[in-house]
């Protein structure tokens, strides 16, 4: 029997060794600490949970979110109601799930950490503090600080940004979104099961300038840092260029998830590539084919699934936070208009959802353009006549 060996067990891991294992094949999970806190929002998309309903569908804890605030300097803060809810977990819950579910699956757990990977004779020779592990193929999910160098993507400190944030003991119903000034990056508060996860992700600054914005942002809203815990992570963004020849797999190994730079380069999420990878790789390693034609194919699918997709959005991101549109910038913008544009609120929508690849926005946006500046227009008179008329009627009594 063949036996693969999952080199993580956060989601992406937990997914691929899965499959694997309720497959057949033998699967080992190593991962030094399996189910850990994060800072990062912990949201899962409509995207995610409609292809796999068992995120929604479990005892897990989690929140079901509807209202969220987006605010950017000068536009203010606007309520959008999401059609289709973001489910919150937090992030040590969803990953125990995942590992729940390998391990019913047949997958063996080792709380181990790996030291060292070697390849000889078609045969992979995993060092842990207890021993050696031999398998035939590897799955690469350690995270995005990859110990292992010869697998896995790899990227400069432009490919990166931080995230970063507190575990805060309060609660609230909804999400708020904040953009900042000269940021490629927002600031976060999503409610979870019992506390809120208040951060901030941003590329371009150092995780010092990143805390100090976070931390004013809550002084301003009276989120009390008091008894509230502090994670730091750094995330991979790649640049569009270094997506273009994303080192994903290799002789005897597929990486997934962060490990393998699979994360959105304008959200920053990265719970849906994880997971979508591991299934992915999973299928790749179960189809009927030589050994040797698995990192070609894994490729292939990726490009195809998603790749193309967070390529070009790794064109938009700066553009998106740092551009300027109509003598403002884009975040600001943004807002003006969904304030005014049914349609383009649908639109965010949709990239909330995930339900919006980016290669397809452009022609969306020059295809609802006239009717999204028709309804902007028609709201600017709309309130100027009102006010105009409010006025008049004042003037007169």
């Amino acid at each position: 029997m063949k036996t693969v060996a999952v080199l993580g067990g956060g989601p992406a891991g937990a997914t691929a060794a899965e499959r694997l294992a309720r497959s057949g094949l033998r699967t080992i999970i190593l991962d030094e600490k399996l189910a850990w806190e994060k800072p990062c929002g912990g949201g899962i998309t409509y995207k995610a949970y409609s292809q796999y309903p068992y995120l929604f569908d479990n005892d897990t804890p989690k929140k079901v979110v509807t209202d969220t605030f987006l605010a950017a300097p000068k536009s203010g803060a606007f309520k959008m109601q999401l059609a289709r809810p973001l489910l919150i977990y937090s992030r040590i819950d969803l990953n125990g799930m995942l590992l729940r579910r390998a391990e019913a699956a047949g997958a063996e757990i080792e709380k181990e950490r790996v030291l060292s990977l070697e390849r000889s004779d078609e045969k992979w020779q995993i060092k842990t503090k207890s021993g050696r592990i031999d398998a035939d193929y590897c799955v690469v999910a350690t995270g995005a600080r990859n110990p292992l160098r010869n697998v896995g993507t790899q990227y400069t400190a432009q490919d990166t940004m931080y995230a970063l944030g507190y575990w805060v003991p309060s609660d609230q119903a909804h999400i708020d979104i904040q953009f900042l000034p000269n940021l490629e990056g927002y600031i976060w508060v999503f409610p979870r099961a019992g506390h809120l996860s208040v951060g901030i992700c941003g590329k371009g600054e150092s995780s010092q300038c990143l805390r100090t914005r976070l931390e004013r942002y809550m002084e301003e809203r009276s989120i009390s840092r008091k008894d509230a815990k502090f994670y730091g992570h750094m995330l991979p963004a790649l640049e569009r260029g270094s997506w273009r020849n994303n080192r994903v797999a290799g002789d005897g190994w597929i990486a997934v998830g962060d490990a393998a730079g699979l994360v959105d380069p304008i959200t920053g999420e990265g719970l849906y590539y994880a997971i979508r990878s591991g299934d992915l790789a999973s299928k790749v390693l179960l189809e009927d084919n030589s050994w040797d034609r698995k990192a070609d194919l894994y490729r292939q699918v990726i490009s195809r699934d998603f790749g193309l997709d967070l390529t070009y959005g790794a064109g938009l991101a700066k553009r998106l936070f740092c551009g300027a549109l109509f003598f403002g910038a884009v975040p600001t913008r943004m807002i003006d208009f969904m304030k005014r544009s049914p349609k383009f609120c649908e639109i965010i929508q949709d990239l909330f959802a995930g339900t919006q690849p980016y290669l397809e926005l452009k022609t969306r946006l020059l295809r609802n353009v006239n009717t999204t500046l028709h309804e902007i227009f028609m709201s600017f008179l709309f309130r100027k006549l009102i006010l105009s008329e409010t006025q008049y009627e004042r003037s007169t009594v």
